[in-house]
């Protein structure tokens, strides 16, 4: 491996994440909130500190492999977390490391997951960090660093922005990396200020604004107030729920809209499912609502269905109540997840694509074995590595849930609370049901189930192989 490379790009993280620090900073300044700023600006100069020796290294070749991407990708994620962890202890407001670990963890990943009891008695300056983490690992710090690094151009580096972007397919949206990675973070960040702009119209305050667009965009689920948003008018809601959508779609849509390429996006098969399911899966909801009296508006149930598929976890109403249908429904959606290239967690809409299809051809070759068939997405033949990556994805996914599970169950909780909790966090979600429900918190799990819901929230997020790849004996020998 390149170790030296690997460093480089570890100590730019490092110092990157110092830099993202002094942002909280000044709003800390602003609301006079000094010693939390103080904590800040002490963890921001120990990031940049231990991070810039780092990138003086000077690698003979600044190539990585497919190992090195995976590697240095883990990495990264697990050393940003440690270090932006650091102001939760610094300032005494998470005084335990383990839980503030969890929170950033939480953050970074876009799961909305807390073990905080009351997020209205902290210091704006980190209600801020914790929500600005989502925004941030939303559409990931690699591939972020691809549009500064000098390397961004190199066809190498490509292996880590495969090994960071969520879904099974990964495809430059141009010829040339740096241009892609550019192309995606511009078109997050408009629409990240559209959205701003839409939620001052409907007299949002500035620093709840800024917040709910980093957790709707990152599709994270971290609020300002205790009861996530449903404290917020029908127009807010609306708003919110439509941009939890955008964020939720591939962004290859939106550069082939910009391009004009009408066609190209008609044909996106995900794209066509994804807003399928979340139609359907609203109508069913609202019927089976209707049915026990439980409905209330059709905003209320859109707004869950699209928290949940694209696993941003905001909430309006306590779903855990409602009845067993619609919390199945809504589990399904938590496995599924949002699109592939989008900034929602899950197992990706392009998956359960791909195993529909793969199933279908199967039993096509068992009625008819000498007949020859291609799966095709997209009108393009889909290559079999990447149905066998699917597979191969669906296999660990289950082993690691199942893992999970039984080890949580040894706090002896209820199933669904168990169940959920694994679910929420290896699928980025947030909030589950019962004891973890939306109206509920983490705080109740012990410090072995705390280890391991940061592990699923960092192997949900980084699709697995990355976190695998790690811990694989086999990778560390030469």
């Amino acid at each position: 491996m390149n170790y030296k490379r690997i460093l480089y790009v570890l100590g730019t993280v490092l110092a990157l994440t110092g830099v993202f620090l002094l942002l909280p900073l000044v709003v800390g300044l602003i609301y006079h909130e000094y010693y939390p700023t103080l904590m800040l600006a002490l963890s921001a100069f120990i990031c940049i500190a231990v991070g810039l020796p780092l990138t003086r290294l000077k690698a003979r070749s600044s190539m990585f492999t497919i190992k090195d991407g995976y590697v240095t990708v883990a990495l990264c994620w697990i050393v940003m977390s440690a270090a932006g962890a650091l102001p939760f202890v610094f300032s005494g407001e998470i005084p335990n490391y383990l839980d503030a670990l969890f929170e950033i963890v939480s953050g970074f990943t876009t799961t909305g997951a807390s073990i905080l009891t009351d997020v209205e008695t902290m210091s704006h300056c980190l209600l801020f960090w914790r929500s600005f983490s989502h925004w941030i690992g939303g559409m990931g710090v690699l591939v972020f660093i691809l549009t500064l690094l000098p390397m961004a151009d190199n066809g190498s580096s490509f292996s880590l922005m495969q090994a960071e972007s969520p879904g099974p397919v990964v495809s430059k949206l141009v010829p040339r990396l740096r241009a892609s990675a550019r192309s995606l973070y511009g078109i997050y960040f408009g629409i990240s200020v559209l959205e701003l702009i839409l939620q001052a119209i409907g007299g949002m305050p500035l620093f709840d604004n800024l917040c709910l667009t980093f957790g709707s965009m990152g599709t994270g689920g971290f609020g300002v107030l205790n009861d996530s948003v449903a404290g917020y008018s029908p127009y807010l809601q609306w708003v919110i729920i439509i941009f939890m959508l955008l964020a939720g779609t591939n962004f290859g849509v939106y550069f082939l809209l910009l391009c004009r390429q009408w066609r190209a996006v008609l044909r996106m098969e995900e794209v066509r499912w994804y807003y399928a399911i979340v139609a359907g899966a609203t109508l069913f909801i609202s019927l089976d609502l209707l049915y026990y009296g439980q409905f209330h508006s059709v905003r209320e149930v859109l707004f869950q269905v699209a928290s949940i598929i694209t696993t941003t976890g905001y909430s309006t109403t306590d779903f855990a109540l409602w009845p067993s249908f619609s919390k199945g429904i809504l589990m399904l959606l938590m496995m599924l997840g949002a699109c592939a290239g989008s900034t929602g967690g899950g197992m990706k809409v392009s998956r359960l694509v791909i195993y529909l299809k793969t199933g279908v051809q199967e039993l096509r070759q068992l009625v008819k074995p000498r007949e020859v068939r291609t799966i095709r997405m997209d009108g393009k033949k889909l290559d079999r590595a990447v149905v066998r990556g699917s597979l191969l994805f669906l296999v660990c996914y289950v082993i690691i849930f199942v893992i999970s599970l039984l080890i949580i169950q040894l706090e002896n909780l209820d199933l669904e609370t168990s169940f959920t909790a694994v679910a929420a966090t290896l699928n980025n979600i947030g909030p589950g049901l019962s004891l973890v429900g939306p109206m509920a918190n983490f705080s109740i799990m012990s410090p072995l189930s705390k280890v391991v819901l940061i592990f699923d929230m960092l192997a949900g997020r980084l699709e697995i192989f990355p976190i695998l790849v790690l811990l694989a004996p086999q990778t560390w020998k030469k």
